[in-house]
């Protein structure tokens, strides 16, 4: 059975999806056989002409993820990703109670290694909640934020990366999470995915001038957890 990409936005020059998690967005040298769950193959087939990536969202990710539908048109808006002049939004669920409004300015190495780079997050705090749950053996209870964050630059796994730094790792994260939280929520709710959607994406159009601001459906597995804590969801504005 073929699975459709839930297409949120369309025109002639760009189109946008809903990526689900554990879809990537092209092939790797890490995954090169993955053929099937690529975004850029899977959009390519569902709509019958050739697209292009204009920026990346992690495997585990989901969330908005926009195409170019020609050479052209994913020239003109492909460079301005890592500028102010494409806003990301990303919802997220950490550990611990967190600041009600922070910028994380730790440079990070590129791609994991090598030099640093300068990387810049910011965030703002929408809920948080105390649970009459220990998931470790340090505390009786457990507290935990919803958070909406903007990412000023796009460096590889950068909120995850930062919020680790932070010491609020994002609940489900495999790679730069904590493992004590990620097996409490898996033995508790059941989760078996990360915590992080790419929920807005804010651009001036480049043909039409128009601002275009686009949202993707936080996925059921977030919304359940989110539901079990009797956290608040954000407003979309």
């Amino acid at each position: 059975m073929v699975t459709l990409l839930e297409i949120i936005y369309e025109d002639e020059y760009y189109i946008a999806i809903n990526k689900p998690a554990g879809v990537l967005v092209h092939r790797t040298n890490l995954a090169k056989e993955e053929y099937e769950l690529l975004a850029v193959q899977m959009l390519r087939e569902q709509i019958g002409q050739k697209v292009y990536p204009l920026h990346r969202i992690d495997r585990p990710t989901s969330g908005v993820l926009i195409f170019g539908k020609n050479s052209e048109a994913t020239s003109l808006l492909q460079p301005l990703f890592p500028t102010a002049e494409v806003k990301k939004f990303y919802l997220c669920l950490v550990r611990g109670y967190i600041a009600e409004h922070g910028l994380i300015e730790q440079p990070l190495k590129k791609k994991l290694y090598g030099e640093l780079q300068e990387a810049m997050t910011e965030f703002c705090r929408i809920d948080q909640v105390e649970i009459p749950y220990a998931s470790s053996s340090r505390y009786p209870s457990s507290r935990y934020a919803l958070i909406k964050v903007y990412p000023h630059t796009g460096r590889m796994h950068q909120i995850r990366r930062h919020m680790a730094h932070a010491r609020h790792y994002i609940i489900g994260d495999s790679t730069h999470g904590d493992n004590k939280q990620n097996i409490f929520f898996r033995t508790t709710f059941g989760l078996k995915n990360l915590l992080l959607h790419a929920w807005q994406v804010e651009f001036t159009h480049p043909f039409t001038k128009n601002k275009v601001r686009l949202e993707a459906d936080i996925p059921s597995y977030f919304l359940e957890i989110v539901e079990k804590l009797s956290l608040q969801l954000p407003n979309s504005d």
